[in-house]
Parts: structure tokens; sequence; C-alpha cells
């Protein structure tokens, strides 16, 4: 797991009660401030940095998980692989392998940058809203995975057309079509023609 200097900041032993702070950044995802991690979700929501990682086995299958269902926002849905906030001044890419590791207890043995997508998704459950400038990665998974219960309720690897029927059934994540639709010419060039992505 990459450490860098804001990542080790945050992760000092009393770290459980710290408040948790995002970047703030502006249309260019230019870093304009900081906001405390819910009050920026409040609607109308405020538009801070995130990423959302891809990872897919050596049959081109993907990873998804489905959120704890102690989570303060959209818990119990499904969703990508891992996604979340990097700490302020905190490199997306770092941020990735290092929550990545801490939800499903591996790190990921290729990852790659993917672009950016930008969003305003509120969730009608909860009332929150996902105002983000998203970074994209996509890349590989080889280690069995070892979930966090308070972070992943359950994992599954699936085809395009497994992902497709569950989504009709199941309840996924509100940004959950956007950051895939974003992500997908790099799904294509790391998985082949032949995955279906």
């Amino acid at each position: 797991m990459p450490i860098t200097p804001a990542t080790a900041e945050h992760s000092a032993p009393n770290t459980a009660a710290e408040t948790i702070m995002l970047e703030l950044v502006d249309e260019d995802g230019t870093t304009i401030g900081t906001a405390e991690k819910l009050s920026a979700h409040q609607a109308p929501g405020r538009l801070h940095r995130a990423f959302s990682v891809f990872l897919f086995d050596e049959h081109g299958r993907l990873l998804i998980q489905r959120r704890a269902l102690g989570k303060y926002h959209s818990p119990g849905v499904w969703s990508n692989t891992c996604c979340g906030h990097p700490y302020p001044g905190e490199s997306p890419f770092a941020a990735a392998a290092r929550r990545t590791f801490e939800e499903l207890g591996v790190s990921p043995s290729l990852l790659a940058e993917a672009g950016t997508v930008r969003y305003n998704h509120p969730d009608p459950a909860s009332g929150l809203v996902e105002q983000e400038f998203n970074h994209l990665f996509v890349g590989m998974v080889q280690s069995p995975l070892r979930p966090d219960g308070t972070e992943v309720e359950e994992t599954a690897f699936v085809t395009h057309a497994e992902l497709m029927s569950r989504h009709e059934k199941d309840p996924f994540s509100a940004w959950f079509l956007t950051v895939l639709d974003a992500a997908r010419p790099a799904i294509r060039e790391l998985t082949g023609p032949g995955a279906g992505w």
C-alpha cells in the first residue's frame, strides 16, 4: 500500500474520532479548499474529489461489492470494486490503492488511471448528494479477498451479462452506471474484446 505524507498523517492510531475532511474542487478539478465529509454530501452537495476502482480477475470478471449495512451513505447497495475520497493532499492513485486494501484486504496487481468524470447524483434514500469530480482506475486482482465487514457486506465477480441481470433486480449505488460508462474504454483495453465490456 503506498504511503504518502497525507496518508501517514491520517493513519495515526487516534484517527477513529478524527473528523474526515475532503478536498473541494472547481469544475476543472483544481483544489479550492476542504470540507467535512458529511457536510460536503448534504444537499445541494459541494463538488469534491473522489475516486472509483474497477478490478477484474483473469477471466475478465468485474469485482463488485455490496456496501455494509452500517454505512451512513448508500448502505446495502451494490457498487464498483471500491470508491472513496482522497485525504486533502493525498493523490487519487494512493487513495485508491489504500482504500482497496482497507476495504477488501488486497492490493491490486495492476492499477492504471482511466480518466475522470464529474457528476451530480442525489441519493433519494438518504437525501445525500454526490457532487463529485471522480478519478477512475482499472486493474487486476489476483489475491484472495479479505473484506472488512464494517465496510463490505459481500462481494462477487461478475461478467458483463451477469452484472446487467443483477442490476435489474438489486439496488446499486446512484453513481455506479456513470462511473462504469466513463471507465469503459480503459476497461475494454484491460480485459480485451472477448470479455464483453
